[in-house]
């Protein structure tokens, strides 16, 4: 007997808060609370993206499986390393990078967010904001956040901007057995 599972994309929602609102099959989050996708960066460099729809409190970039996502902003703990909507990256509750003061993201603008296991980098529109942070470990998931009507739309592939050389859309397992 084998059991063949191929994921076929990668989607928010794979864990959510209890007042989080995931819409357009599976790539819009709104409500208060965190969701996490739907597969974890297993690969070595990974590559997302997030539209912000509707500004608010928000926050982006990689979590654990034991973060709460009822606990907004994240980056508390040592389960979330974050992009939060006023320009600082936290983990540990310990701010560990700033984008530049005239690099806010805005509505309609596209964060781009790599990881490759040890350092997680920003990107606007595009840029490169050279902000990289560090310090989460373990297997690790893209995470979002909203509250007081922030949207955010996820993109796992088929970016709006190309992915940073060697950086790529996230790979999922195939499990046999």
């Amino acid at each position: 007997f084998s059991d063949v599972r191929i994921c076929s994309r990668c989607i928010i929602g794979g864990f959510a808060g209890t007042d989080v609102v995931i819409v357009k099959s599976g790539r819009r989050i709104c409500g208060t609370g965190g969701c996490l996708a739907n597969a974890p960066l297993h690969q070595n460099k990974s590559y997302f993206e997030f539209k912000i729809q509707s500004t608010g409190v928000w926050g982006i970039g990689v979590a654990t499986q034991k973060v709460n996502l009822n606990q907004v902003p994240m980056g508390r703990d040592t389960n979330s390393l974050v992009l939060r909507h006023d320009g600082s990256v936290y983990h540990n509750n310990e701010e560990k990078n700033r984008l530049p003061a005239n690099s806010l993201p805005q509505e309609g603008d596209i964060v781009g967010i790599t990881y490759d296991h040890v350092e997680l980098n920003l990107y606007l529109n595009g840029k490169n904001m050279h902000c990289p942070a560090s310090g989460i470990r373990g297997t690790v998931y893209p995470v979002v956040y909203v509250d007081d009507s922030a949207i955010l739309d996820c993109q796992f592939s088929d970016f709006y901007h190309t992915a940073p050389q060697g950086f790529e859309k996230i790979l999922f397992e195939q499990q046999i057995f």
